[in-house]
């Protein structure tokens, strides 16, 4: 477990020094071969599955998860993003013509990716491996360098990528930073060719601000409250357990998580009585001594989710223990929507519920609202899913399944608003990482351009009225 107070685990690197190391070498074109980006992405791939004992054990001890929720959420989702890039890279590489306007012909266009150059990836502690490392995938993929700062409150997975990167990968290509807010200025103060950050509003707000000193390019993968809308009619029990595994996965702390439920008409009294039950089939009668139940990173962050406990009445869980920094699986019906628990995104085990009368006061909930990573839907009505695919924005919307939408390499994963800037995993990291530059070759062997010279004459004019 760490603390608020955790210390990078190694000497300071100065971040001048590193960024000019990696600008140089990407000068050399070392990072633009096929064969390169592949090589790398091979020796993460090997790195994961050799050392995924390690990693495991040190996700359980930054955050308490299983190692079957360190594989599935973490070192597996990893491998697959690497596997579908090898498998698709060469077809995203390829030049792709475009059509040339009659008044240019004879001529050919087509559109190339470069790489961007060096590019910052700084990652939270939620997630410390994968949204570390899956960024890492479509930076090598489309041929940069890249700096990788870790979250200082993750310490034993930050120690494990300091060591493990630099021995794996080309390290006059990658480089891992690790510390907290002092190293992290300290890059931000760097012009990088992108920023990658992964985190929250707060933070994200600083790390674009810096960035616009140098017109560097943003991606932001923030969170945000992530709505559940129930409707009658659907299975109740399988909406409870989706939910239920959506939410109390890594303890609630993940940007995808639902944040709360929208319960419509007479939903919500049965549906507290079915997430009682899973969670009591997930996690058994007492969750704290469960092997598959994770806990709060922090103290900051236990204080704050317990602060919460009150916002509502409480349907289950509620114990809890500072000095584990556990907080059982909670759900809080009857909720106030201007309660705390209403104001921000919870980030932590605990589920209200509010009760709507219909679909049009959830539609009117959502939208009201800053607009969602993701929103998450429970019904069996056609027409319900069009509306809320029409009348709703959200960085995701994903009908019964919760977080699910992560696991296709084809979605792209983003925000929009209040919930973050850019997208990646597969092809859309390539086109994150990546320069689409336009190429027209136009021969000089005849040149009916002439028409378009001044002077310009009635014929001229009628000519070139036709051709464009």
């Amino acid at each position: 477990m760490t603390t608020d107070t955790a210390s990078p685990a190694t000497p300071p690197v100065d971040a001048a020094a590193t960024v000019a190391r990696l600008n140089a070498a990407f000068a050399t074109g070392r990072t633009r071969p096929v064969a390169w980006r592949k090589a790398q992405l091979r020796a993460l791939r090997r790195l994961l599955t050799e050392q995924e004992a390690a990693f495991a054990t040190a996700l359980h001890t930054d955050l308490g998860k299983s190692a079957t929720e360190a594989y599935t959420g973490e070192i597996g989702l990893t491998i697959n993003e690497i596997d579908h890039a090898l498998r698709h890279l060469d077809r995203w590489l390829r030049p792709r013509r475009v059509p040339v306007p009659l008044a240019l012909q004879p001529a050919r266009a087509r559109t190339v990716r470069e790489p961007l150059g060096t590019v910052l990836i700084i990652s939270p502690w939620n997630y410390p491996l994968q949204l570390a490392l899956a960024p890492l995938v479509g930076a090598i993929a489309a041929g940069n360098c890249a700096v990788v700062k870790p979250s200082e409150l993750a310490p034993a997975t930050s120690a494990l990528l300091a060591h493990w990167l630099p021995r794996v990968l080309d390290r006059q290509a990658v480089a891992v930073v690790e510390g907290a807010v002092p190293e992290t200025t300290a890059l931000l103060e760097q012009r990088f060719d992108h920023v990658f950050y992964t985190g929250n509003g707060t933070v994200g707000r600083i790390v674009m601000a810096a960035a616009a000193r140098h017109l560097t390019p943003v991606t932001l993968e923030l969170g945000g409250k992530s709505p559940v809308v129930v409707e009658p009619g659907t299975d109740l029990a399988t909406a409870a357990r989706r939910i239920a595994w959506g939410k109390y996965m890594n303890a609630g702390q993940s940007c995808t998580a639902p944040d709360y439920v929208l319960a419509i008409g007479g939903t919500a009294t049965a549906l507290e009585r079915h997430l009682t039950a899973a969670i009591r089939e997930m996690y058994g009668a007492e969750p704290a001594k469960s092997p598959d139940y994770g806990r709060i990173v922090t103290e900051r962050h236990f204080d704050r989710l317990t602060a919460l406990l009150s916002d509502g009445r409480l349907v289950t869980g509620g114990d809890h223990d500072r000095a584990t920094r556990y907080l059982a699986p909670t759900v809080l019906a009857d909720v106030d929507p201007d309660a705390p628990v209403m104001r921000e995104e919870v980030f932590g085990p605990v589920l209200p519920i509010l009760r709507v009368p219909d679909l049009d006061a959830a539609i009117a909930f959502i939208t009201a609202r800053d607009k969602p990573l993701a929103l998450y839907a429970f019904t069996s009505s056609a027409a319900t899913k069009r509306r809320l695919t029409a009348e709703t924005s959200s960085g995701a919307l994903s009908f019964g399944a919760p977080n699910a939408h992560l696991t296709v390499p084809g979605l792209p994963f983003g925000g929009v608003g209040e919930s973050g800037l850019g997208r990646y995993h597969g092809v859309y990291s390539l086109d994150t990482f990546s320069h689409l530059k336009a190429v027209l070759d136009k021969p000089l062997a005849a040149d009916p351009m002439r028409l378009a010279y001044p002077p310009f004459t009635p014929l001229k004019n009628r000519l070139l009225r036709r051709l464009l």
